[in-house]
């Protein structure tokens, strides 16, 4: 199969530009959901001594807050983790209890109550983007170091596109963020540029047996040479992480989730994107040498 990467390039541009902005209007308009862990609350864990069902609990929670998280913990699934990013004082939190020792009996117990005040999410928020963005310029030095500039910025241009639409789809679904989705956005950054990285590496690979301004077979025939490791890598990725989270608890599917959409839209803008901006890029200095 003839990879035909360099003549269609502007189409794929055209449907990560449209992702993007979808992203991004979602970003504006919805916003994130942003988690306990970033914007403060209460995280109560409860053993019930019982079965019960999540939903049942939101009787009980809906009162103090509508948009409270019920999670399972626990091997036998009798435990809750219950967070609401409303500061529950004592008053609510013996309330809360009450009722559920009224209906689930005298055996249910409090494991532990703590608060998140919102001055540590403030703080957790802008350690996320330091990691974040130590981590995008630590790959731009490193690719700048062996390769060159230009696939640094091909590669970071990826990675950004591939970090909004994560973040996107999180905004559209109103999917909750915390911690577990910043170490999610890391594993997707480490994943996607290594992806980059082997197409690259093939590209400098070929230079020498091809033409000096022939870029076209150049980026085409190294894509192909690369295409089926780079999807057969992704997509076995893609299964194990998908079965972790149809079949994990909530807090593993809150780090699952993120990394199987990070690592679509990975694989895609390292064969479709990095390599088509590296190509359009070279193709433009050429045109202007000749020009001049």
């Amino acid at each position: 199969m003839k990879v035909n990467i360099t003549k269609n390039h502007n189409k794929f541009f055209i449907l990560s530009a449209i992702l993007l902005t979808i992203s991004v209007g979602a970003l504006l308009f919805r916003g994130l959901n942003m988690g306990i862990d970033f914007i403060g609350g209460t995280i109560v864990q409860i053993d019930l001594n019982q079965e019960f069902e999540t939903s049942d609990i939101r009787g009980f929670t809906d009162k103090f807050d509508e948009s409270a998280d019920i999670t399972y913990a626990g091997e036998d699934r009798f435990q809750m983790i219950i967070s609401t990013k409303v500061d529950l004082d004592e008053d609510q939190r013996a309330q809360l209890i009450d009722d559920l020792t009224e209906n689930y009996g005298d055996d249910t117990e409090v494991l532990s109550i703590d608060n998140v005040s919102a001055t540590i999410g403030n703080e957790l928020k802008a350690q996320a983007i330091l990691a974040v963005g130590v981590a995008i310029l630590g790959m731009l030095v490193y690719i700048t170091f062996r390769f060159e500039f230009l696939f640094g910025i091909a590669a970071i241009i990826a990675l950004v596109h591939d970090v909004i639409i994560v973040l996107g789809v999180y905004a559209i679904f109103g999917i909750q963020v915390n911690t577990p989705f910043i170490a999610a956005v890391l594993t997707i950054l480490g994943y996607s540029i290594n992806d980059t990285i082997v197409v690259f590496d093939r590209i400098r690979e070929n230079r020498g047996k091809y033409k000096r301004n022939d870029f076209v077979s150049l980026v085409d025939n190294s894509i192909h040479q690369t295409l089926r490791r780079s999807i057969n890598t992704s997509l076995t990725t893609i299964l194990a992480i998908s079965a972790l989270y149809f079949v994990g608890v909530q807090s593993i599917k809150d780090f699952t989730l993120p990394m199987i959409i990070g690592f679509l839209s990975g694989t895609y803008s390292s064969i479709f994107i990095a390599s088509s901006f590296w190509y359009v890029i070279k193709e433009k200095r050429m045109t202007d040498i000749k020009v001049k």
